[in-house]
């Protein structure tokens, strides 16, 4: 695979000095309530006066209904895992129109061309469950005012994917471009959304820097070892909430992107996905798809994007039976 300049990153990702209106670098209510219960004895009345008998009034105590017990959190086709039964497929994007097809401004068109897909990827007998991989902590090329060149959407951004996600009965799954920052510590700042039944991750290390680097003008890197640390607290927040299987997809487009993967380990009720994101023909995605695949971990399984301009500049888009002929075979197919 070529590496992508530059030039040709920032352009399909329009990320350099990207003006997100109403982004922050922090993204921005505890309630309880208490319920009592109360009790009343009945005494008997007194006997009356001269009496040979006295007769003692007792109540009959109303049993206590049987609270119906909650359902169980469910992905949106009622179903509690992810693999082997489906395929994801998906569609990325976000407020700006450089972010993919998922554009903000046009969920509703972006769904129904997804939905168009989801039967070509079933011939092999797997249910597509689609996607929604939306760029919810987004890169940024110049400081932001945390220094960390980053910023977080807003939670009604987060809140509008994820009610368009499930009226068409799709994931959600929240992506991070983390710049400075560490990924756990992003990821955990978006607990709140992970708790919901049908959110996950996708994690973004090309936008992962050090100090003294700057998103975009160099590629960022991550390790096994931290990739392991976010789905090992991702799977605690499945297990403590009795949530169903979540998948957390990690993003590779060159082998210095993630070292070590081999440090990342399985945990239960998470799926791993490693996606394959190489731009260009098909001669040679294929040529990327077989330097990056199999992973080191068996465990992880396989993804692969697709870009709609970027890949089209160099020959026809891939189409889904060519894309299913890879091996491994792709579980998870994400357009941009």
């Amino acid at each position: 695979m070529q590496l992508r300049t530059y030039s040709c990153l920032l352009a399909s990702v329009g990320l350099l000095n990207l003006a997100c209106a109403g982004s922050a670098d922090e993204p921005g209510s505890d309630s309880t309530a208490d319920a009592g219960s109360s009790a009343a004895e009945s005494a008997p009345p007194a006997s009356g006066t001269g009496s040979a008998d006295s007769t003692e009034q007792t109540s009959t105590p109303t049993p206590t209904p049987t609270p119906e017990p909650e359902p169980t959190p469910t992905l949106p086709n009622g179903a509690e895992s992810i693999f082997p039964e489906h395929r994801l497929v998906g569609f990325s994007g976000g407020r700006a129109p450089s972010f993919g097809r998922l554009e903000a401004t046009d969920l509703e068109g972006a769904a129904a061309e997804l939905d168009d897909l989801v039967a070509d990827y079933e011939d092999d007998g797997r249910t597509v469950l689609p996607v929604f991989e939306l760029i919810t902590v987004v890169a940024h090329g110049s400081a932001t005012d945390s220094g960390l060149y980053r910023t977080f959407e807003p939670d009604e951004v987060i809140e509008q994917y994820l009610d368009a996600a499930r009226e068409h009965g799709a994931l959600l799954l929240l992506n991070v471009q983390p710049g400075r920052a560490d990924f756990l510590d992003d990821v955990q700042r978006l607990e709140p959304w992970l708790l919901e039944p049908d959110v996950g991750l996708a994690l973004d290390p090309e936008w992962a820097v050090g100090e003294g680097e700057v998103p975009g003008r160099t590629y960022g890197s991550t390790t096994g070892a931290e990739l392991d640390s976010v789905v090992e607290y991702v799977s605690g927040l499945v297990t403590e909430n009795d949530l169903p299987e979540k998948a957390v997809v990690f993003h590779q487009v060159h082998e210095s992107v993630v070292q070590q993967e081999s440090d990342l380990g399985e945990h239960p009720g998470v799926a791993v996905v490693k996606s394959v994101d190489g731009i260009g023909s098909r001669e040679s995605k294929e040529e990327t798809w077989g330097r990056l695949m199999p992973p080191d971990a068996e465990h992880v399984h396989a993804g692969f994007k697709l870009f709609f301009d970027e890949d089209t500049r160099h020959g026809p888009l891939m189409t889904p039976e060519q894309v299913l002929a890879l091996e491994p075979l792709p579980e998870y197919v994400l357009y941009e």
